[in-house]
């Protein structure tokens, strides 16, 4: 039997759904809908699936050591390959085609984006198993959402002539862009018309011969790129400067609809239509469509307090959030922004994240909470010529060996024990202990225990950027 590859792309940004998406920690990294992330869903959702390979997870150098662990977190041991930049979703998924076929191996490919929401499981993965019987017989496949509105923020698939082998798939007969609503509306009563899920089921060997057909220019330069990887710990590192020389396209424009029009080597391109929950969660009134919800249409995560509301979603990470005799509304709250939008306006959220980054203020991009390879830590006060943190380091974590120009730094450890090195001397700090770094010396944190290591830092100074910092050793290859 052919094997069946899950390839994960976690790219993009999430910019609509700021404050909680943000570029630096964008929603597939994130918990919307349930206890596990955006991308842990994805990872896991092909899981029953016969002969289910381990998971490709594709994603950029930014997020690599998240990502790599919210799969370890899964029981997962599939590879995390990086992209040097982004090129849109046609060069990620060559570089997986080529990945996967490196041995001689011919796998299906399930190509799934990391930040979709599917509430129905079973159906998706039965669903699958169809399209991955048509992929071995050198079909390309793709789904197309039954649609239950006239939505204008997809794009559309028009169904064919259904297939006489009783797949319950169709021929796919054209792609279009997203519509206005008039025409969304026609295509809707018109029944023959699906959303554009942006998901495809082939053999790997089947999208590089197309893409050869299509688009030789990203074939040529992803070969490229591919002919010098190294693996990189749980990481697989490509030729960058190769990669970066690769044109941008999506799978849709690159080979897909080519398909639609036929032509010699081309391969059979089919839809299969999918009613089973899903959504791209694009924007705020998308993620209040798909959570569960009260009589009164409320929706709320975290400690909320909902008094005389309708069709109303809360959300708090921080503090309490309390609403009284609003409808319609989306309020989120962070610990360093509050979001109140109307539904009919949660795609112009895009609109404030932009303001902020044109005001280059962090707040668009950055968490107050920030993850590191060893752990993380948070920014919980600072005022002038000092900054408090409170620093995570999971058990084995170790910061670089480093030293700053402009500050001081006094650790107090609240759980857990520490190994410090200051200056020549190596010791242990162990709960309700301190140690003070003078500013210019060398020093190291690290956390030996098998229990997370949590610990209050203050920093005095005249600087306290994080771009003051001097590595001289790291045991994650960071420059």
């Amino acid at each position: 039997m052919t094997s069946v590859l899950p390839v994960v792309l976690s790219g993009g940004s999430g910019t609509r759904l700021w404050p909680l998406s943000r570029e630096k920690y964008p929603k597939q990294l994130l918990p919307l809908v349930d206890d596990q992330t955006m991308l842990q869903s994805t990872v896991a959702r092909l899981d029953g699936v016969a002969d289910l390979a381990q998971p490709l997870v594709i994603c950029n150098e930014e997020h690599r050591f998240v990502v790599a662990e919210q799969v370890r977190q899964l029981g997962k041991q599939g590879a995390v390959l990086l992209e040097p930049v982004g090129r849109n979703t046609a060069p990620a998924m060559t570089l997986a085609a080529l990945w996967a076929s490196r041995d001689g191996a011919d796998p299906v490919l399930v190509v799934m984006p990391a930040d979709h929401v599917i509430t129905d499981g079973a159906t998706f993965r039965q669903v699958v198993t169809r399209a991955v019987a048509l992929a071995e017989g050198g079909a390309a496949v793709t789904f197309g959402i039954t649609p239950d509105c006239a939505e204008t923020g997809y794009g559309y698939i028009q169904q064919g002539a259904a297939l006489a082998d009783g797949s319950g798939a169709f021929e796919l007969a054209r792609f279009v862009e997203k519509p206005n609503r008039e025409t969304a509306e026609s295509y809707l009563a018109a029944g023959n018309y699906l959303w554009n899920s942006g998901i495809f089921v082939m053999r790997a060997s089947v999208w590089l011969a197309a893409l050869a057909i299509g688009r030789p220019d990203i074939l040529k330069a992803c070969r490229t790129a591919m002919a010098d990887t190294n693996n990189d710990g749980d990481f697989v590192r490509l030729d960058s400067e190769a990669f970066k020389a690769c044109p941008s396209d999506s799978i849709d424009y690159a080979v897909m609809e080519r398909l639609t029009t036929g032509g010699a080597g081309l391969p059979r391109g089919v839809v299969i239509p999918l009613s089973a929950g899903w959504s791209d969660v694009g924007a705020w009134d998308a993620l209040w469509k798909v959570l569960p919800k009260s009589g009164d249409g409320n929706a709320s995560r975290g400690d909320v307090l909902l008094e005389n509301c309708h069709n109303t979603l809360a959300v708090s990470e921080s503090r309490l959030v309390a609403c009284v005799g609003v409808s319609d509304l989306v309020v989120v709250e962070t610990d360093d922004a509050i979001l109140v939008v109307h539904h009919d306006a949660t795609q112009d959220v895009k609109k404030v994240v932009d303001r902020l980054k044109a005001e280059q203020r962090s707040i668009a991009t950055l968490h107050r909470k920030v993850y590191r390879p060893w752990g993380w830590y948070d920014g919980v006060d600072a005022g002038e010529r000092f900054q408090v943190k409170r620093i995570g380091v999971k058990p084995g974590g170790t910061l670089s060996l480093q030293m700053h120009h402009h500050r001081a730094e006094h650790w107090i450890v609240v759980k857990g024990t520490a190994r410090v090195t200051k200056g020549d001397e190596t010791f242990l700090v162990s709960e309700n202990q301190s140690t003070y770094i003078p500013l210019g010396v060398t020093h190291r944190l690290e956390n030996p225990g098998v229990v997370a290591l949590e610990m209050i830092e203050v920093q005095s100074g005249s600087y306290l950027g994080e771009d003051d910092i001097v590595r001289f050793e790291d045991t994650y290859g960071r420059a």
